[in-house]
């Protein structure tokens, strides 16, 4: 069967009682030099680098390559010099002025869904190479990474977050490989975000099985690379 998609990886990091952020979900850096350094090789091995609106607005995320040695890592393993940046936002509420947009290093994507406002819209077309509106509430995220893998030949996509974009891309079946990054912390909060949030699955029949294929400690930090065997929900 011909493959109609981007292999699809996500890396995350994690406090040890699984949280990603505190109750009032502003960004904190959970890990080391060390860990920034595993995520900055991993957008090394990729076409796309994904995130959605929320993570976009929780900081200074510019999510481009990170420098010369990390073009340089690019350029060796046959990728353009800079990744590809896909921001996804079903309401089309990224503000035109986020840090993203004053780097111009690499083309942006944008993916919204029709509940976004025509004004929105217009402001997003401003400040993105493209802009595309697939699906009524949410978007359409099989559609998205279609898109990419047949316009922009992205074979490989790694999603940053945060916690909802990674649910719904598990619970479609769209993730392929999970980075996982336990550090030696605790954050508490029944609110707090997880590496997966959104609506969780409905049955533990239908929860997404992983296979542990790498595991290597550094420090006080595990480093995980986890195969995903994703038992799905219907589209929405």
């Amino acid at each position: 069967m011909k493959r109609e998609r981007p292999f699809v990886l996500i890396n995350m990091a994690m406090s040890a009682d699984g949280k990603i952020a505190s109750t009032s979900r502003r960004l904190i850096s959970l890990g080391t030099k060390r860990d920034y350094d595993n995520m900055l090789k991993l957008r090394a091995t990729v076409d796309a680098v994904m995130c959605g609106a929320k993570t976009i607005a929780s900081g200074n995320i510019t999510m481009d390559a990170g420098g010369k040695k990390y073009e340089q890592q690019r350029i060796k393993n046959r990728l353009n010099k800079q990744n590809l940046r896909v921001l996804i936002s079903g309401s089309g509420s990224i503000s035109p002025n986020a840090s993203i947009f004053q780097n111009r290093n690499s083309p942006i994507i944008i993916f919204v869904s029709k509940l976004t406002s025509a004004n929105n819209l217009v402001n997003l077309r401003k400040v993105a190479d493209e802009v595309l509106v697939y699906g009524n509430k949410k978007v359409l995220l099989n559609k998205a990474l279609k898109y990419l893998y047949q316009k922009w030949n992205s074979k490989r996509v790694l999603c940053e977050g945060g916690g909802e974009l990674n649910f719904d891309l598990i619970r479609l079946g769209l993730v392929d490989e999970l980075h996982l990054t336990i550090c030696p912390s605790l954050l508490g909060g029944r609110d707090a975000p997880t590496i997966v949030d959104g609506t969780g699955f409905s049955h533990l029949t239908k929860v997404s099985n992983l296979e542990l294929t790498n595991q290597k400690r550094i420090g006080n930090e595990l480093f995980t690379t986890w195969k995903v065997r994703p038992r799905s929900d219907s589209q929405l």
